[in-house]
């Protein structure tokens, strides 16, 4: 058994591969012998210290895998169930693993474990963006940054399913035509145009309802500027950095504009929102209105480039570990 670790916050140096040995799983535990792991760009934020997490840590929230063992109370769950997760304790980057059964989701059959791991946190992200935070109807135009990204590939198809005009930004040509495979209907390259004067263009100057915004940093201040009157700025990453404190009387007020920071935890609280995000995420997958093409498949021994790609932005698409 094997676990990623770091004892101290930096860059993908910090990462390192340790031998472990588990205990039995405890009450509402499983041990999972794991068999794909999610990568996100929230696993850097942990790793960097932009999200503390108490040191020494394990990393990575997601995964899926094979129970071995289970500790009493854990009714439902059995040996041998093909599970997923995406959610805290964090420590997902490892062969095995003991998880709390309140927070893991049982897999269909027919849905590979290495697709579920690659799309669990992208696709409940997904899930919570377009059905909860903001519920996006047929017909409306939504602006999503880095459409070409990981969450961007599951958003931009989901979003097309439900009807939507989606506009897409991406951070280069190369990625032009991906955007729009994946179903955006505009794309714009912000680093070469402005995306807010192309957005009033494509809206006839009248705004548009919401912007999903994962970029944060270089985007929020035009992205508040795209929205129509009462429109809705969801913010819920910042992979560009930490965001610029908000002058709300300049930037909120004169349009009654809303202002979101949601996450995964507060739309899966509870047994019964985790079993509806998860059931509605397969339903997408197995009615193929979400393709999942798996971008790149590192292996734990290779934990530190993958960390160097994914800030590099040379990952273009849902990425997985290999035990």
């Amino acid at each position: 058994m094997k676990a990623t670790e770091i004892k101290k916050t930096g860059g993908p140096e910090v990462l390192e591969l340790r031998d472990i040995k588990l205990s039995d799983p405890k009450s509402g535990e499983v041990l999972i012998k794991q068999v794909a792991i999610g990568l996100n760009y929230i696993d850097t934020y942990h790793r960097s210290g932009l999200y503390p997490v108490p040191l020494p840590s394990g990393i990575g929230l997601e995964g899926a895998g094979i129970i071995e063992k289970v500790g009493p109370d854990t009714n439902g769950f059995k040996e041998g169930d093909k599970v997923a997760y995406a959610a805290a304790p964090i420590g997902s980057y490892a062969t095995h693993r003991i998880y709390p059964i309140k927070s893991l989701i049982k897999v269909p059959e027919g849905i590979d474990l290495e697709i579920v791991a690659a799309i669990m946190t992208k696709g409940l992200t997904t899930f919570y963006l377009l059905h909860k935070t903001y519920i996006a109807k047929s017909g409306e135009t939504v602006l999503f940054h880095a459409a070409a990204g990981g969450v961007g590939q599951i958003f931009c198809q989901w979003a097309k399913s439900l009807g939507c005009n989606v506009i897409g930004t991406v951070g280069s040509d190369e990625k032009i035509e991906n955007a729009k495979l994946y179903g955006c209907s505009h794309v714009i390259n912000y680093n070469k145009e402005d995306f807010q004067k192309e957005v009033m263009k494509i809206s006839n100057n009248n705004g548009i309802p919401v912007v999903y915004d994962g970029v944060g940093k270089v985007t929020m201040e035009k992205s508040l500027s795209c929205l129509k009157m009462r429109g809705t700025f969801v913010s819920f990453g910042n992979a560009s950095g930490k965001l610029d404190p908000l002058d709300v009387g300049k930037l909120i007020a004169p349009k009654g504009l809303f202002l979101t920071r949601p996450s995964i935890a507060h739309y899966t609280s509870t047994r019964a929102e985790l079993d509806e995000a998860s059931a509605k995420l397969f339903e997408m997958i197995k009615s193929n209105k979400v393709v999942v093409k798996i971008f790149k498949k590192y292996s734990l021994n290779e934990i530190v480039q993958a960390h160097v790609d994914l800030e590099g932005r040379k990952i273009i698409g849902p990425a997985i570990i290999t035990p």
